[in-house]
Parts: C-alpha cells; structure tokens; sequence
C-alpha cells in the first residue's frame, strides 16, 4: 500500500514538474508568447529605404557611471574621453544616461551616503567637455542617486543641482525632425524618500505615478515611435495593476541598466514584452565601459550594445535583425520594399572600406552617401523566403576593423526566440516570487515543528538507519519546550518582527520587517527585504535548527560535550561544528554591516541580528548543559534500544 502511495506521488510530482517546464518555456520564450498587434496602428510601405541619407537619426545609451571618490579614478577620466572624443566621432541626436550617474558608497564600499564631490566630478565633465553643447544630454536618476535622501527637497539632493536634466519625476521628450516626431518617456521608479542600500534595489510605482505615466503614453500616441527609457528593468518595479508593461505596450522599446549584466554573467539581457515592446538592457560603464548606439532609419528602429574605444562602430540599420522585429510598432514591409543596403560606420580615422555579404556570397562594398551613412544596392525580393544572414566588415585607415551580423527575414511571421534565461530575468515580477518562496520555507519550518511535536514518540527497535536518526532528532527537539518555542517564536519574528529600529535615512527613524521598511510614515513594501529574510532562514534559521537536533541526539545517546568529540567520529563531527561556526559568523559579519549602514541604534535594537548573536550562544549551551524530562525519557529510550 505504502510503496505504491508513494510511486503515485512521484508520478504526480514528476507530472506537475513537467506542467510547469512547459509553461515556463512558452510564457518566458518571446517571441513565442503572444503578441497582440495594437488596435489603430498601421504602416504605409513608403518610404522605405533608399540610396539617399534621409529619414534617419542616431543617439546613444549609456548607463551605470557610478562616478566614484574612492575607487578606479579611471572611470572619471575614461567619460571624459567618452564624451569629448566618442560622442564628438558618433554625433548622435540625443544622448540618454539611464541612471546610477554617481557610486554614493562610504570609503569602505558597505555604508551609503550622497557624496557632493562625485557630483561635482560628474558636472566637471559634462561642462569640460562641452558635451551639451554637441547634443541633447538627457541624464536620470537610478538608485544610487536616490541613497539616503530623506526628500527631493533635501540639500542632498544633488541631482537637482548637478545633473543636466536637473528635474526629479517621469516626463516626455519630443525629438522633432523634418520626418515626424519621437517620443521619450522616462519612466522614474526611485524611491521618495531615499532608503540607504540596500533597501531601495527594487523601484516603486505608486498608483498616481501610473496615472501619470499612463497620461504620458497617451500624449505619445501620435508620434512616430515612442521609446521608454528608466534605471530599473520592469522585473525590478513594484507597480499596481495593469502594470508597467501593459502602461508602455505602445513604446517600441524600454531602455534601462541597473543589472550590470549580472556582473558580466549575462552580456546580453534583451528580451520581448507581449505586446512587442523590447526591454533593452545595457552593460554598465563603471566596470565594462559599455555604451548602445540606437537608430531610427525610414521608422525601422536597430540598437548595437558597444565597448568603448572599440573602433570602428558599425550598425546595419537595413534589414534589421529579425530577433529585434515588432510588426506591432514597426513598417517591417518597408525593408522588402528597399533598394539598398543601410550601413552606419564611425570611426575617428577615415572608413576604409565597408564590405557586405549574405549567406556567405559577397555582394561588394557599401559607398558613402553622407557622414557615417554607406549603402549599397540590392534586391530584397531575392532573400523574400525564410531567414537569411548578413554580415558587414568594416576597416578604417588605421587598420582597425570590425565584422557586425544578424539574421534577417521579410516574413513578418517568421520570428525567432530570445533566450529563456534573459527573458526570466527581465519578464519575471521577481518581488512576487521572492515572497512567496519566502513564505513557503517559514511554513514548512514551523509546519516541521508542530507535526513533530503532536506526532506519536517512535518506537526504537534494533539499528537506527539516517532516516530514523533524523526522525528521531525532530523529535526529541520538537517535544523539549525550551526548543520548540524558541525555533517557533524565531520563525515567526522573522516574519512579523521588526528586524532593526534606526536611521533607515540618516536623521529620520524607521523600522524594517521582512514586509517592508516603514520611514517618516512612508511606507515600502518589502522585495530586497523577503531576499534577506530568504538568506537569513537558508543560511541560519534552518541550519541552527538542524545542528541543535544533532547536537540534543548525542545528548540522548549519552554524550556530553566533551564526550562526543571522542564518542563521534571526527570527520563527521568536525565539518558539522566548522559549518555552524562559518553560518554563525555569517550572522555576526551581518550584524557588522548592519552597525556601518544604518548606525549604531540599529545595531543594538536588532532582535534578527545582534540579539540572535547572543540567543544561539545560549541555546547551544542549553542543548548540551539542560536536564529536562523529555530528554530524560529519550536517552532511557535509546538505552533500552542498544541494551537489545
């Protein structure tokens, strides 16, 4: 009966597995989740690109500066170059610098804190190089700009003061050109008031921010293309229904940075809405000097993700990728429809040559029509079937060159997949998830605790296998009170309990729980919070748990301290104490870095961090020096079972 009970249960597990596999495969693979053409938009096939260098404009993307006082002084010096000498070869329209512009950490890289001099560096820059003066410079905040700002008010608020944009909150800016309008619309998620780190990695939209930005993509709707840009991807916000990706589903595009690629672990985080929106993330400046060139050529929007100093810079802009393709937002037709091939090719030295092939045959060499613009004839009607690769090699007269390919097709129903790991990464609502994943471990904790407690005392007969070990363990610390009711009350404060009282901003008290951070009467619902309290019940709640049920079974089968490490053998005994020590650590090293970023007051009113130190001290004593009669009736239990 058991066996085949449990042989159901594996099927079932196996099958509901499998159920979710592939429900994730096809919701998080775009272009295979649906997309919906939008009501009212159409696209004539004209103009469609030609010989001529009309109809076209350029900018760039640059995010994550993280201009710093204390650390790689280059950062600073490579912008300057960045902007005196890149932007000055590239000549875009428009610059967008999508957040964290200064690094806003303490010489010790763990406290936060606006630091004037970053910002007075990063205004140096813009004005020495005259950069504004080349373009339209359009900097946001991202999180490391908001750090310990108690209101947009504040005199530390330096943004206001240093920035070029100057201006807190969502807007809209038009880019006129003698073709149709652009719009771009920011979409401002930092926190108001400004958490220290690093409670504020997640943004918040709150419902009249959603109004605002729902009142802005309207405004936009008559413009050519619409492109939102931010600091955090839309998996980083917390916004109320619909959504802010049902908000921006007329935007061709959202831009955003924040991730750092995952520290270079994802150099390519770009993935699909399903309404045909791109999200677009960018590599950071401050480790990988990385900056996006984006087009709009005859309406077909192309981006390339860059290195800075890497020469020269080539874009294709037609025929574009198919990966990057919205029928929904863009006239695709238009590419079958074209005479020529569209190259833009940038270098501080003279283009050499610019040679194209497809499918491996060589179709000649681009000629220059205007500036950075090369073009070469062909005949799209010859590549109208199925998917085709188009490859562009670029020299310049210093020798340098660079090769730029892509798959195209001019079938609007052909499409191919991003891939499901970037687009989990940036489609999921990674706040819901960590909560419920959180809430799931507090449970089947406490549930461990109250079905051993209320479960029959086992009976022991002849050698007692690891399973019944572990039971047995359960057990005895479940039906000892001291130990059920600590673990209980321990997992239920990590849930309820202010983890600390301080300065969540420096000057102004708050609290934070594992739902949230409370300041100044705002309230913040919790994301990095559920994370900490997911690492906290990992690495320390369920580990201790674990180590007192050892430590109270030696106790029953008649050890003391001191008797065990003779009793037990020590390859099994040592790495179970070195872990414990390393987890505890662990937990001290968190109280250190409690006291360096929110003060001395949250470091001693931390019932989760500084008291725990203490409490785990004395439970662990408790578990090897406390007589009580439970433990009493266990160790007569297992006498009795080894005298057998």
């Amino acid at each position: 009966m058991l066996p085949s009970r449990a042989r159901m249960l594996k099927v079932a597990a196996g099958l509901v597995a499998a159920a979710l596999v592939a429900l994730l495969l096809d919701y998080y693979s775009p272009s295979g989740a649906p997309q919906q053409p939008l009501q009212g938009r159409s696209f004539a096939p004209e103009p469609a690109p030609g010989a001529e260098a009309n109809n076209l404009f350029w900018l760039v993307q640059v995010s994550d500066l993280h201009i710093s006082k204390f650390r790689d002084p280059n950062r600073s010096s490579d912008f300057e170059k960045f902007c005196t000498e890149t932007i000055g070869v590239i000549q875009p329209a428009l610059v967008l610098v999508t957040g964290d512009l200064t690094d806003a950490k303490t010489k010790d890289n763990i406290g936060s804190d606006q630091i004037e001099v970053e910002w007075q560096t990063y205004q140096t820059i813009l004005k020495r190089s005259k950069v504004m003066e080349k373009t339209k410079w359009i900097d946001i905040k991202g999180n490391h700009d908001s750090f310990n700002i108690p209101s947009l008010d504040s005199v530390k608020n330096y943004y206001r003061k240093y920035s070029a944009w100057h201006k807190d909150g969502s807007f809209h800016y038009i880019h006129h050109t003698s073709f149709g309008k652009y719009s771009f619309i920011c979409a401002d998620a930092t926190l108001v008031p400004g958490l220290k780190r690093p409670y504020n990695f997640f943004g918040i939209l709150k419902a009249s921010q959603m109004e605002e930005l729902s009142s802005l993509a309207t405004e936009s709707h008559d413009s050519n293309h619409t492109i939102w840009f931010g600091h955090y991807p839309t998996s980083t916000i917390i916004s109320p229904s619909p959504g802010i990706r049902t908000i921006m589903r007329s935007a061709t595009a959202y831009l955003c940075g924040h991730l750092h690629t995952l520290g270079g672990l994802m150099p390519v985080l770009h993935t699909q809405h399903h309404h045909g929106t791109l999200e677009l993330e960018l590599g950071d400046w401050k480790h990988e000097r990385k900056f996006r060139i984006l087009a709009f050529d005859h309406d077909l929007f192309s981006f390339a993700d860059l290195n800075f100093e890497e020469w020269p810079v080539v874009l294709v802009t037609s025929p574009k990728p198919s990966l990057y393709s919205s029928s929904a937002h863009e006239p695709l037709q238009r590419i079958l429809h074209s005479t020529h091939i569209r190259i833009l090719a940038f270098s501080p030295s003279p283009i050499k040559f610019v040679k194209v092939s497809i499918d491996g045959i060589h179709l000649g060499e681009a000629l220059q029509v205007s500036g950075p613009l090369y073009v070469l004839k062909w005949s799209p009607q010859s590549y109208s079937q199925g998917f085709h690769q188009i490859n562009v090699t670029v020299q310049d007269g210093s020798g340098k060159s660079t090769t730029q390919h892509h798959s195209f097709s001019m079938e609007e129903n052909f499409s191919l997949r991003f891939g499901l790991l970037s687009s989990w990464i940036l489609l999921v609502d990674h706040y819901i998830w960590i909560r419920v994943v959180f809430a799931l471990m507090v449970i089947i904790q406490i549930a461990f605790l109250i079905i051993f407690r209320y479960l029959g005392r086992p009976s022991l007969k002849g050698p007692l296998t690891r399973a019944m070990q572990t039971s047995l363990s359960l057990h005895i610390l479940s039906k000892t009170n001291f130990f059920y009711y600590f673990f209980l009350l321990l997992s239920l404060y990590t849930v309820l309990g202010p983890w600390f009282i301080g300065e969540i901003i420096d000057g102004h008290m708050g609290a934070c729980f594992s739902f949230g951070v409370i300041v100044d009467g705002h309230f913040f619902q919790g994301s990095v919070t559920f994370i900490v309290g997911i690492l906290q019940v990992i690495f320390f709640n369920i580990p201790l748990m674990a180590y007192l049920c050892w430590c109270l079974f030696l106790r029953c089968q008649g050890n003391c301290f001191g008797s065990h490490l003779h009793n037990v053998k020590r390859y099994h005994a040592v790495p179970v104490h070195l872990t414990m020590v390393v987890l505890f650590l662990w937990q001290v090293y968190s109280c250190f870095f409690l006291l360096q970023t929110y003060g001395a007051m949250a470091f001693f009113l931390s019932p989760l961090r500084t008291w725990i130190v203490g409490l785990t001290l004395f439970v662990v004593y408790r578990s090897w020096t406390m007589n009580s009669s439970t433990l009493r009736i266990f160790i007569a239990q297992m006498k009795n079972n080894q005298s057998c």
